[in-house]
């Protein structure tokens, strides 16, 4: 079995969806599992909608927007729109639903921008029957088991396993499809695996399933030294080592979603990343391998957050002030992006979010003078060489540097 995984971008309209099928026939003598994500800006639309809510502003018209974005497609695709559309309207009333429902918010958040992923594959499944593919959906929540961590959902590798197998055993089919992003915990409430986690999705699938292949389908040719919208003259890697790309997921590299590839390194799973817009490119392929003579990796991840502790006396920073700072960054689930510290500070970067930034300066205050800064960019370089280290080190707006062996980055003011 092979494992497929396309993005938002490869089902953003109608002919997006029609190209997709293509790209799925061609490989129709090797079994399949084709993992979609939510159409388009999907997700980004169910958060507005979830933020409009949550501040007591009138949501009806972005819900409208949505469902009518999703019919837009669903005309173009079907003769009879009948059917599909019903199941459209069954999941806008579960929207409505979940929106209405008290309920905590990372939980209220999961259940809500879950739904773009269903949606999704409810009109490519049923795209897929009308088009002559013997197609399965399935209902990834009924198959990936997490803890109750929403918006993060640690997975639970037996309990998925042991669903993926019965899965084959009790459905023997050439082709399955089913969700990007989504799982389930023990009480039956939807949970999402983090921002952009479809790929982990098909990761988690190809792992549990002993799959001879994963490939993501992106709108790039391949994964890049850089993004070619800000650098255009990124080139693309003819193949990685599983080392070299989970370190370019952990500094940011939108192109492959960072928890992807343990899964597969431990399986030795090979992972190919194509372009959907020409698919005859061979793309990169990431696998065991040695690679030499790198050129840099050039990675800028934004809506970034500086926030520095200061002790309160005239102490040093120490391992028990540490501990509490980590304490607080544990338990609400904030990973840090760089750290850096001098005798009487420690600052760190994270992603910004609200909620938890919030959360995380009241802890703190307990014990520090905290400062912050939002609204800021990332920077890493890999495998850096003296000319890119001239070119960031001198970047406009630097507020934090940091330096080792093998990679720069330089924290720095978004530009306006």
């Amino acid at each position: 079995m092979k494992v497929f995984k396309f993005g938002g971008a490869s089902v953003k309209d109608a002919a997006a969806v029609r190209n997709m099928t293509r790209i799925v026939r061609q490989h129709q003598q090797d079994k399949l599992l084709v993992v979609v994500s939510a159409m388009g800006k999907t997700t980004n639309a169910l958060e507005e909608i979830i933020r409009l809510f949550k501040f007591g502003h009138d949501y009806q018209a972005a819900v409208l927007a949505l469902k009518q974005y999703h019919l837009n497609i669903i005309t173009e695709l079907f003769p009879n729109t009948g059917p599909v559309t019903d199941a459209i309207n069954q999941l806008m009333d579960e929207l409505h639903m979940h929106l209405e429902t008290p309920d905590e918010e990372d939980k209220q958040y999961d259940q809500v921008v879950s739904l773009g992923e269903v949606m999704s594959t409810v009109i490519v499944h049923r795209f897929f029957k009308q088009e002559g593919l013997n197609c399965h959906w399935v209902d990834a929540r009924n198959i990936i088991r997490t803890d109750s961590t929403f918006r993060e959902g640690k997975v639970d590798w037996d309990e998925t396993e042991h669903h993926c197998q019965e899965l084959l055993q009790k459905q023997n089919h050439p082709l399955y499809l089913t969700q990007g992003f989504i799982g389930s915990d023990e009480y039956g409430n939807t949970t999402t695996l983090g921002r952009e986690g479809s790929d982990y999705t098909a990761a988690i699938f190809a792992s549990c399933l002993g799959a001879s292949s994963v490939t993501i389908w992106k709108d790039v040719p391949g994964v890049m030294n850089a993004d070619p919208k800000r650098l255009p003259d990124a080139t693309v890697f003819e193949e990685l080592p599983y080392k070299e790309a989970a370190e370019m997921t952990y500094y940011g590299a939108s192109v492959i979603h960072p928890k992807t590839i343990k899964p597969l390194a431990l399986k030795n799973i090979p992972l190919y990343v194509k372009s959907f817009l020409d698919p005859q490119l061979p793309g990169t392929k990431i696998h065991e391998c040695m690679v030499t003579n790198l050129p840099p990796l050039i990675v800028f991840k934004e809506n970034q957050c500086l926030i520095s502790c200061k002790v309160t006396d005239y102490t040093f920073i120490h391992e028990e002030q540490l501990s509490t700072i980590f304490h607080a960054l544990n338990e609400l689930n904030i990973r840090l992006n760089v750290m850096q510290n001098s005798a009487i500070s420690f600052s760190f970067c994270i992603d910004f979010r609200e909620n938890k930034l919030l959360a995380l300066i009241e802890r703190l205050q307990r014990d520090f003078e905290v400062y912050y800064n939002t609204r800021l960019t990332l920077i890493t370089v890999k495998n850096y060489d003296a000319p890119h280290v001239e070119r960031y080190r001198n970047y406009p707006g630097i507020l934090l540097e940091q330096s080792s062996r093998s990679t720069l980055q330089v924290l720095v003011r978004a530009e306006p």
